[in-house]
């Protein structure tokens, strides 16, 4: 062999090669047998099959059951959430009422020692120009 050209190999026979008419015969056979396994199997009115079916349906009865359970917990939850909310919201509410009355009433005690402040600044700076003006002469 030369190795620039590709090794040839001669075609592999299936070893269970048959003709038509078997494979025919063991379609059939195998159509049979699965027919023969659908008749087998227990009909709706089986008591193995009602049993089944009562299991069935009493599983997806107790499902619907838990799924209704945790839907009202979920609901309760959403519920007392809510509640909970509004009363931040309530408190949050109060708090800056009280906020704005407490700047309010900072503000009037300040609007009302201004005149005094302002009378008091010039009482001071009349004695200090007096003061100064004395000590001049």
């Amino acid at each position: 062999m030369r190795p620039s050209q590709p090794e040839r190999r001669p075609a592999l026979k299936n070893p269970n090669d048959r003709s038509f008419t078997d494979r025919q015969a063991n379609s059939a056979a195998a159509k049979k047998a699965l027919l023969e396994r659908f008749k087998a199997r227990p009909g709706p009115d089986d008591p193995i099959m009602q049993q089944r079916r009562a299991e069935r349906e009493a599983v997806a009865a107790a499902r619907a059951e838990r799924e209704a359970e945790k839907a009202a917990a979920r609901a309760e939850q959403e519920r007392l959430a809510e509640i909970e909310r509004l009363r931040l919201e309530e408190e949050e509410r109060i708090a800056e009422i009280a906020r704005e009355a407490a700047r309010k009433a900072e503000q009037a005690k300040r609007d009302a020692e201004r005149p005094r402040k302002v009378l008091l600044e010039a009482v001071q700076y009349a004695q200090m120009r007096a003061a100064g003006k004395g000590g001049r002469r």
